[in-house]
């Protein structure tokens, strides 16, 4: 059985500092070899699942293993202390928006975290819920979602967005994009709100990263007629 020293002892000559700049920028602090995600992907196709691997990658806090646990994660096995136990240790946006997230969305605690998280007065944990509930959206179908509920988030984003840190605001705006764009019966409400909202600015450091115009983006989405086509992973 592959050990994480082992694939820590893989995944470091695959690193490199251009790559570790990229990274800085969205973030992610040392230790970080600065691997690209798709020579994280080669190793996920060869291993699939093993959740006690990882939670030993994560374990070692070393980004690039801390991003590859999320991806060979076995969501249906994570705890809830599994999950918390991640949040806890995520210091940076991609882990609190992308790995835990999307672990948490694939997992049987995926909602009830969500709700506790967005509730929480430290950014980053806000982040890592209003992510949870935009990726809950894309894989879960419309029949097993609380539309009621998620109705009322639109609402609580629409009243409380502005008032939010950069990083919040970012992924609040993003659970607006993803509840237009994956539940059809809410796609309009969505649009509405976007339009409410008004553009949304946020400053997410020193990189290429904008904050899309929910409205403009969940339209060209129906343009597309994409609307409420499910994803079958939130994780990428």
């Amino acid at each position: 059985m592959v050990t994480a020293k082992e694939i820590l002892d893989e995944i470091k000559p695959l690193g490199s500092d251009s790559y570790k700049r990229i990274l800085f920028k969205h973030g992610v602090q040392e230790p970080c070899y600065g691997v690209k995600i798709g020579d994280l992907q080669k190793i996920v196709k060869r291993i699939k699942k093993d959740y006690q691997l990882a939670l030993d990658l994560y374990g070692t806090g070393v980004y690039d293993a801390m991003y590859l646990a999320g991806l060979i994660a076995d969501d249906a096995k994570m705890t809830k202390k599994d999950l918390k136990q991640w949040l806890s240790k995520a210091t940076c946006r991609p882990l609190c928006g992308w790995t835990v997230a999307w672990v948490a969305a694939g997992s049987p605690h995926g909602w009830d975290l969500a709700m506790e998280w967005i509730e929480s007065k430290k950014p980053l944990a806000a982040v890592a819920g209003w992510a949870t509930l935009g990726s809950i959206v894309s894989i879960v179908d419309d029949a097993a979602l609380d539309v009621a509920m998620l109705k009322k988030l639109l609402m609580r984003v629409q009243k409380c967005i502005h008032d939010e840190t950069d990083f919040v605001r970012y992924h609040m705006n993003a659970f607006v994009i993803s509840v237009g764009a994956y539940v059809a019966p809410l796609t309009e409400t969505a649009i509405s709100v976007g339009e409410k909202i008004g553009p949304v600015e946020a400053d997410l450091g020193d990189n290429d990263c904008k904050t899309p115009f929910a409205p403009d983006y969940i339209r060209k989405i129906q343009d597309r007629g994409a609307i409420g086509k499910k994803r079958k992973s939130a994780k990428c």
